[in-house]
């Protein structure tokens, strides 16, 4: 039995959950100022470029 955090679907919608806080943290960088703004929006590009890999990543089973 396979537990579901080892599950195709699963990896998905987590990659899913990362794209999406991570639009939501640039969302939120580009109305806070100055350089807390600029690194929020760094941060939450950053998961989103991260989550899309995550989503082209082989799953390992064959």
């Amino acid at each position: 039995m396979i537990p579901e955090a080892m599950d195709v679907k699963g990896s998905r919608s987590t990659s899913w959950v990362v794209i999406g806080l991570g639009a939501a943290v640039s969302a939120a960088g580009l109305v806070i100022p100055g350089k807390l703004g600029s690194g929020a929006v760094g941060f939450g590009a950053a998961h989103m470029l991260l989550g899309a890999l995550d989503m082209l990543r082989p799953t390992g089973r064959r």
